[in-house]
């Protein structure tokens, strides 16, 4: 759809499920940068790659030490590369373009969702968050984990506070989540406590914290794509965008910076001071009528909207703010439960994940606006009177004789330079990897066999066993004039089975094709008179009595 002739007017979010994809029980779901690929981790240990510009299936990744179910999948910087965590504790890195499995590392938890380093092109580093336990930065290269810090242990005269949140046997309940900043220089984690932690995660270092005023329990942390916005989604029901105020290039040295500007050293109050000069609460989100728990929430590509997903069973809503924090639009789709969201990079299109498996893609409902075409052009509502100009259809109109042109036609028109997405990165790259190679899938052996076996039965079903065969085995052995005093096949359908016999011939007839093949054809005169010859058939009418033939003779 082109952009001009869409009404400005409406909002530029999806209203209505355009159609879905199918393939297996898929759980999990990830876009590339450019949202040309769609990765979906499945059930079986698998992971799908489509095509989104075809909605087609590019690729399938496989491990056969793997058939636990995909609890997350994320793509590398460039496309090239993808890493899957499933409930068998495995971490796997993939690459894209051959299919083979780089790595694979298994860790003492089940990681429930895995990120990998955003600043590098081919990442050897990941932050995985298991169940259960603090989140761990691991290198695939080293083999090495890494624990981060979940909260701040008593620091001079600052005591942090108790955790609301406990097992019934009273041990604590470390559930956290973590994401890395868009440069990937810090990891930004949510606990427990209610505490938003950035962390040095190279010197395993808490540098700043930001205390959430209800401190609920943070489920889900996300930053938007252009890095200045975080989203944190807490069990009080409540979606909080903060704003970012530290660079996007060199946050860490900003940090750092901020540390020094400040006397005391190492005390919770300094950490706290650090922190609201790193995050500002902008906005919140909540249903105060329903109290709707939320689900996967996340950023448009532009970071425009917030979408999150009801966390209700049986339900698959999804609700649209803008980012002022006004209730634009809830999407209602079948009666499934959602488990997984995420938001095309670049047009205003949502992928959901229902509980069966399938993926639903929501686009927009587009309401052409064919005024755009010309500049004059008017749409009416109904006829009205026209009177037409004196000059209106004049080769020249006199209006544009008078008008003067602006233009300089003189000037160069550039053709080369490639304007800029406005919704992709500044850091654009010509390795990128933004398609895959379109590759048959092979055929199942099982089925081949399959096949081959029934193609074999029909031929012997065909020959074997009747007279047809058995004749066809004697009159390869007599040579060409056997096979020219072949005579015509009848079915026989008695008793519903279409089997072919052919019927003997008489002496008669029998004498009359020897003299056929014996007797050479005659040569055509030189008076020019033709001589024609009818061949006939045999034709065995009725019970075979009352054979005739016709041997050529009849003049002209």
């Amino acid at each position: 759809m082109n952009a001009p002739i869409i009404d400005p007017l409406q909002g530029d979010f999806p209203e209505v499920i355009e159609e879905y994809l199918e393939h297996g029980l898929m759980k999990c779901i990830a876009f590339n940068r450019r949202g040309t690929l769609l990765a979906a981790g499945c059930s079986d240990g698998s992971c799908v790659i489509w095509d989104f510009e075809t909605r087609g299936i590019a690729k399938e990744l496989k491990d056969r030490d793997c058939s636990a179910a995909i609890t997350s999948v994320c793509w590398s910087k460039y496309g090239h590369r993808i890493l899957v965590s499933a409930a068998d504790k495995s971490l796997t890195l993939w690459d894209v373009v051959s299919g083979q499995k780089v790595t694979r590392i298994v860790l003492q938890q089940t990681p429930l969702q895995a990120r990998l380093h955003p600043g590098s092109s081919m990442p050897s580093v990941c932050l995985a968050c298991p169940l259960s336990s603090a989140p761990v930065i691991v290198d695939f290269s080293t083999g090495d984990t890494t624990a981060l810090p979940v909260t701040i242990p008593d620091m001079g005269n600052g005591v942090a506070p108790p955790s609301r949140n406990k097992f019934p046997d009273g041990a604590p309940y470390t559930l956290t989540a973590a994401c890395f900043n868009k440069n990937g220089d810090l990891v930004y984690v949510g606990n427990s406590k209610g505490e938003i932690l950035i962390i040095d995660h190279k010197n395993v270092k808490v540098l700043a914290m930001v205390p959430i005023s209800s401190g609920a329990v943070v489920k889900n942390i996300v930053f938007s794509r252009n890095g200045q916005y975080l989203l944190t989604n807490s069990s009080d029901r409540i979606i909080r965008i903060y704003e970012n105020i530290l660079p996007l290039k060199d946050g860490l040295g900003a940090l750092h910076d901020l540390n020094k500007t400040i006397k005391e050293e190492d005390t919770l109050e300094n950490v706290k001071a650090v922190g609201f000069k790193c995050l500002v609460l902008f906005r919140e989100f909540q249903d105060s009528i329903t109290k709707t728990h939320w689900k996967a929430p996340c950023f448009s590509g532009d970071g425009e909207w917030v979408i999150s997903a009801s966390a209700s069973k049986g339900e698959h809503k999804i609700y649209i703010w803008d980012r002022a924090g006004h209730l634009v639009k809830i999407l209602e789709g079948p009666k499934e439960q959602l488990i997984d969201l995420a938001w095309h990079p670049v047009h205003p299109i949502i992928v959901s994940v229902s509980l069966t498996g399938l993926v639903y893609i929501w686009a927009k409902d587009y309401t052409e606006n064919w005024s755009a075409f010309a500049p004059d052009f008017k749409e009416l509502e109904e006829n009205e009177e026209y009177v037409e100009r004196e000059d209106e259809f004049d080769l020249v109109p006199e209006t544009e004789k008078v008008k003067e042109s602006d233009i300089n036609e003189d000037d160069e028109v550039d053709i080369v330079t490639v304007e800029k997405d406005p919704f992709s990165d500044s850091d654009m790259s010509q390795d990128e990897l933004c398609f895959l190679p379109a590759t048959p899938c092979p055929d199942d052996p099982q089925q081949q066999d399959k096949f081959v076996g029934s193609s074999s039965k029909l031929i012997d079903s065909n020959h074997s066993g009747s007279p047809l065969s058995e004749e066809n085995g004697q009159n390869g052995q007599n040579g060409q004039a056997a096979q020219n005093a072949s005579s015509p096949l009848e079915e026989d359908t008695a008793g519903g089975n279409q089997l072919k016999r052919k019927r003997k011939l008489s002496e008669k007839g029998l004498e009359l094709q020897a003299e056929k093949v014996r007797k050479p054809m005659k040569p055509l005169k030189s008076t020019g008179r033709l001589s024609k010859t009818k061949n006939k058939s045999v034709v065995d009418q009725d019970s075979g009595n009352g054979l005739y033939a016709d041997d050529g003779s009849d003049d002209y």
